[in-house]
């Protein structure tokens, strides 16, 4: 196996090892806080938690069972290469579901609000950490795959509206408005958490390299890095001579790799790193509209 066959392998291990803790995270978010509250949550998981509050039927097994039909689903619709990281993620959540035990009510803490709070923050930072992995948690994300190949309607709108109708469900099987509103709470600060990760790790910088060896550099960043990198023509002032200056948007988290390779190349290379607000195209969002 040649060397970059084993960076490649590795680098596919540990995606799946991080999107496993992230999954574990979002599952412990239930099992400690949600569930022992009787709060309902978004998503396939809070369907699950008002169909295990009404009838005792076990969240982990609900949850694999919607998410296989949906999965099922998508592969006809989506074509069959749909999400491996999707299903993976669907199979590890629905098993932590079924093994991680569910607290009594106040075992950790006995505020509702805090509960849904914490639970909401973790659950958060979970989804996170697999988003960030190329990860998904299904669910509702495959609903809005779907109905978004058909109709011009924004996934996250999409989303919001499959969340809003579970948490609005759980009033008529619990009656408890009380228990509605924290819903409602966590999965705002769901919301909020999983933006606020995914702006940091997400967070991208415009990188400008001067070096003799910017030929050296710019395959380096082209075929091994992965991102793309443009060569400008200049004229350095004080020596008058022509130069090549490489300009590249990389995520921040990158930029320590990429520093250490051209110190590698050129250790006395001459570069200028800012942040940018936003990128979008190939390798980064999709332009937002």
């Amino acid at each position: 196996m040649t060397l970059q066959k084993k960076e490649k392998l590795l680098t596919i291990i540990k995606d799946y090892v991080i999107i496993t803790f992230g999954l574990i995270l979002y599952a412990l978010s239930w099992t400690f806080f949600l569930v022992p509250a009787q709060i309902t949550g978004g998503g396939v998981s809070g369907l699950a938690a008002v169909i295990f509050y009404s009838y005792k039927i076990p969240i982990g097994l609900t949850f694999f069972s919607v998410n296989l039909i949906l999965v099922a689903i998508a592969i006809k619709v989506l074509g069959a290469s749909f999400g491996v990281k999707t299903i993976y993620s669907m199979v590890v959540i629905s098993i932590a579901f079924s093994v991680l035990p569910t607290l009594p009510s106040g075992a950790i803490i006995q505020d509702n609000f805090l509960s849904s709070v914490l639970g909401g923050m973790m659950g958060g930072a979970g989804i996170g950490i697999v988003f960030s992995r190329g990860g998904s948690t299904g669910g509702t994300d495959i609903i809005a795959m779907i109905v978004n190949k058909y109709r011009n309607i924004s996934p996250g709108r999409i989303i919001l509206y499959c969340d809003v109708i579970i948490i609005g469900s759980s009033y008529f099987l619990l009656h408890s408005l009380d228990k509605m509103v924290y819903g409602f709470v966590s999965m705002a600060v769901v919301s909020y958490t999983l933006d606020a990760f995914l702006s940091g790790s997400n967070a991208s910088a415009q990188i400008f390299i001067f070096s003799p060896k910017y030929d050296e550099i710019a395959d380096y960043i082209n075929t091994e890095f992965g991102r793309g990198v443009t060569a400008l023509s200049g004229t350095g002032w004080y020596t008058q001579n022509d130069v090549k200056v490489l300009i590249t948007i990389v995520r921040k988290r990158e930029t320590s790799i990429l520093f250490r390779k051209v110190k590698e190349i050129d250790p006395n290379a001459f570069i200028s790193m800012a942040s940018v607000m936003g990128v979008y195209g190939q390798g980064f969002d999709k332009i937002k509209g």
